[in-house]
């Protein structure tokens, strides 16, 4: 890791003291959890391909946060970093996911047929349909913590395993490094192309190393289903398509996904899972499903409305603008997506997507007739 101290052997000589980092203006995750004294139990300890405590908080130091927005500010550097270092991250991963404690079990649930509706959102409103994840390989480093070797094996791997996928999951695969121009341009119009990370976040983190060496983007024929390939993840998983119809999407999700899976498991590699943590990601705010269904939903009339957040956080959704995080909405266009990762299963939190969307564009629609929605009210999911 280029940006962390790791390999520096003389640091021990110091006291825990003298090496502990300056969080007096941090408003991050780590940063409230970290003492002194905590600092002084793990900074010796390291996972077996070598990640330490440094690693896991450099990103945390390096960005301070916000002072409304919660960062994580830490990351894993493989499957064992949530094991060894648990005393750390387990308090971390209970205050970013709403109280879930060290002895709670995630539930997967991969099976599209349980989703009632979610084929009748009216496009007028929903605009386009989404559902991402992430995989991360076991016996791999994480993308922090990953060598070069370590990351040309895990594309080698994925373009293996995507290039046997067949029907209407076949495509391509087009690596960052030797992407002919057109080729990109087409990309970056298709909204496909993901580009050298400028967040300081992931910066710090080591996620740009030797960019953009085995890096790639593999979709299918149909432009439905997408995989960013050694990103902030191993694998991003991504089915979309334009409309409301957020079933076919979930549908093709799981179905690529199981498939997926089932590739990697033929050519000896699993996903990283856990009975506690469900799939372990890169970033702790991941965990569990990993998973964000979301919809571009014209909203222009409820988002002026003064309870707007207060219904979204009832529901358990979450509002960016359409372009990412931090971006502001166009024209009353919002991306409304699950709140939650960790704890639910994936079609617990798809169904909460298409409930709540359905109930917005309810509202939306009322409001447009100059109609009140106060009978409409949402209680606490």
């Amino acid at each position: 890791m280029p940006f962390g101290n790791t390999h520096n052997q003389m640091k021990l000589k110091y006291s825990s003291e003298q090496e502990y980092p300056d969080l007096s203006k941090h408003n991050n995750h780590m940063a409230k959890v970290l003492t002194p004294a905590l600092y002084e139990r793990l900074r010796s300890k390291e996972t077996p391909s070598g990640f330490t405590l440094d690693d896991i908080i450099q990103t945390g130091v390096d960005n301070p946060g916000h002072p409304f927005i919660m960062t994580v500010g830490c990351v894993a550097g493989d499957e064992e970093t949530y094991e060894v270092f648990k005393e750390l991250l387990d308090p971390v991963i209970e205050a970013r996911h709403g109280g879930y404690k060290p002895t709670d079990k995630h539930k997967t649930d991969l099976n599209s047929d349980k989703l009632k509706g979610g084929d009748d959102m009216d496009p007028n409103y929903v605009l386009s349909s989404r559902v991402r994840t992430g995989r991360s390989i076991r016996g791999f480093c994480l993308p922090p913590h990953c060598s070069r070797g370590e990351r040309r094996a895990v594309e080698k791997l994925s373009v293996e395993a995507l290039g046997s996928l067949s029907g209407d999951l076949k495509g391509k695969y087009y690596a960052l490094k030797n992407m002919t121009e057109a080729e990109q341009q087409q990309l970056i119009d298709d909204h496909f192309l993901f580009d050298k990370p400028v967040s300081p976040l992931l910066l710090a983190a080591g996620m740009a190393r030797d960019w953009p060496d085995a890096r790639g983007i593999w979709h299918n024929d149909n432009k439905t289903f997408l995989v960013w390939v050694n990103e902030e993840d191993h694998l991003r998983v991504i089915s979309m398509q334009k409309g409301g119809n957020m079933k076919e999407v979930f549908d093709r999700f799981c179905t690529g996904l199981t498939k997926i899976e089932s590739l990697f498991k033929e050519r000896g590699h699993a996903f990283m899972w856990n009975e506690h943590l469900g799939y372990i990601l890169t970033c702790p705010s991941n965990l569990g499903t990993g998973l964000r269904a979301g919809v571009h939903a014209k909203l222009p009339h409820m988002s002026k409305h003064p309870k707007f957040e207060e219904i979204l956080t009832k529901l358990r959704l979450q509002k960016r603008g359409t372009g990412g995080v931090d971006t502001a909405a166009v024209g009353g266009v919002f991306d409304i997506s699950n709140a939650d990762r960790l704890g639910f299963s994936e079609v617990e939190l798809v169904q909460m997507v298409v409930d709540g969307v359905k109930l917005l564009v309810a509202m939306e629609k009322k409001l447009e007739k100059g109609q009140a929605i106060d009978d409409m009210m949402p209680a606490q999911k």
